[in-house]
């Protein structure tokens, strides 16, 4: 299945270019690199700098598919099997 802005959510964003455009912390605003991890409430974003660990919860993100797409960090605060799991249940 192909990443777009439909179902970006349900996906591992492990290799997908991102960058930070909320948080409340300040110091981690218009942070932007490669996605390289991933767990439940944390983003670790690759940058030019190292990798910066960035909290789901409290962050808002823009994605760069062939469109932006702006996440919510609360609607993918769960580990991304967790995710799909989700996506399954909707559709019973």
């Amino acid at each position: 299945m192909k990443i777009d802005a439909s179902n970006l959510i349900y996906h591992d964003l492990v290799g997908l270019d991102a960058k930070v455009i909320s948080s409340t912390d300040p110091s981690q605003l218009g942070i932007r690199g490669e996605v390289v991890d991933e767990t439940a409430n944390i983003l670790g974003i690759s940058t030019e700098r190292g990798v910066k660990m960035i909290p789901k919860k409290n962050s808002s993100f823009l994605f760069y598919l062939p469109q932006e797409v702006t996440v919510e960090g609360s609607e993918i605060a769960f580990r991304p099997e967790d995710r799909l799991k989700r996506l399954q249940r909707r559709r019973r």
